[in-house]
C-alpha cells in the first residue's frame, strides 16, 4: 500500500495572559504515516519575573486529531521560566498509519498543529481537545 506524504505544518500563539515569546522553530515538515517525527517550539520570557505557563494544543482539521499521536509534547506540564530564560521544547509524534485506511483522509494531505500558551494559575482548569 502506498502512504501518501502528510505536510504537518505549525502554529504558535499565546493568551493575552501572558507575555512570553512563542514561535515554532520550523514552519513544516512532511511526514509519512507511522513514521516518527520531531519538531521543536521556542519560548522565551522577556518579563523581568518568574512567570509559569501552561499550554493547550489543537489539531486542525478537526477530523485528523484521531490519528494525530504525540509521544512527547510539552503541552498540559506547568513549564517555569525565569526572567529572560529561553528555551526549545520538542514535541515528538507520529500519524497513525490508518490514516491511510480512512477515506475521509483520502485527499488530506496538510495537518496544523497549534499550541497556546496561557498563564498557569492556581486551580486553574484548561480546556483539553477531545475526539470522538
Amino acid at each position: 500500500m502506498l502512504h501518501h506524504i502528510i505536510k504537518v505544518t505549525f502554529n504558535a500563539d499565546t493568551h493575552a495572559s501572558i507575555q512570553w515569546n512563542f514561535r515554532p522553530q520550523q514552519s513544516e515538515i512532511y511526514v509519512v504515516p507511522g513514521e516518527t517525527a520531531l519538531a521543536f517550539y521556542r519560548v522565551r520570557n522577556p518579563t523581568d519575573k518568574p512567570v509559569i505557563g501552561i499550554s493547550t494544543y489543537d489539531v486542525v482539521p478537526f477530523e485528523a486529531g484521531q490519528y494525530f499521536n504525540k509521544i512527547q509534547c510539552f503541552c498540559f506540564e506547568e513549564q517555569r521560566l525565569n526572567p529572560h530564560e529561553e528555551v526549545d521544547m520538542p514535541v515528538f509524534f507520529y500519524i497513525d498509519p490508518e490514516f491511510d485506511d480512512d477515506p475521509r483522509m483520502a485527499r488530506l494531505d496538510t495537518i496544523t498543529l497549534s499550541y497556546t500558551f496561557f498563564e498557569a494559575k492556581a486551580g486553574q482548569r484548561l480546556p483539553i481537545p477531545g475526539y470522538s
